[in-house]
């Protein structure tokens, strides 16, 4: 399990959930509001998982990625790209579904997702395949995964995150549950590669021959 591949995975999914509204049939409101329902619900849920599991660990151990001026500023511009989303889903919600207005808002979310999504896979998640262990990557890839299941069927609340308070937050806290499972996840593997390796052999084997 890792923490990239399954936000890849889920930014395919999101992809995909935008076209079907796109492709669905603009007279049949009841459906293009069942879609929106889900949709919306998953991109907050994705969006705070990654603000809660995944970002904070990029703050301590990130370089910046790519084009990305640097670390905070790779960070900083995806809890932005967050608030815009945010924004989108929330006219959107105020709209009536189908109207003019809805749709508008829609797109935006859907324009804001795909700028964030784009910067996020060439920056972020490269940057954090780099520096983080696959220990830390499979423990994050856990916590999120477990947040997204006990979320889903709770009340939604959709609010903005202030962008450089949530770095400082994140470079003030200690060691999270993640780092601190994965380096007894490393240690426990280390020692078992250990335990699991041969003795080396008394009689190992001698250039010079066998006295005897």
């Amino acid at each position: 399990m890792d923490i990239t591949e399954i936000i890849l995975q889920q930014h395919t999914a999101q992809r995909r959930a935008f076209a079907v509204l796109e492709e669905w049939p603009r007279d049949d409101t009841d459906g293009l509001a069942a879609l929106w329902s889900q949709l919306r619900i998953f991109l907050e849920l994705h969006a705070e998982a990654e603000e809660l599991y995944f970002y904070p660990e990029l703050v301590k151990i990130g370089t910046g990625g790519a084009d990305a001026e640097s670390n905070d500023e790779q960070v900083e511009d995806a809890i932005h790209d967050h608030n815009l989303l945010r924004d989108a889903i929330k006219r959107a919600d105020a709209a009536t579904t189908g109207s003019k207005d809805w749709w508008e808002a829609v797109v935006q979310a859907n324009i804001a997702n795909s700028d964030h999504m784009a910067e996020e896979e060439r920056q972020d998640l490269a940057d954090f395949r780099q520096q983080a262990s696959l220990e830390l990557r499979h423990q994050v890839g856990i916590n999120f995964l477990r947040h997204l299941a006990a979320s889903w069927s709770k009340p939604l609340t959709i609010e903005d995150k202030n962008p450089e308070r949530f770095i400082a937050d994140a470079e003030k806290a200690g060691p999270s549950g993640a780092v601190r499972a994965a380096a007894a996840q490393a240690k426990e593997q280390t020692s078992t590669r250990v335990s699991a390796d041969p003795e080396p052999s008394l009689k190992a084997d001698d250039p010079e021959g066998d006295d005897d």
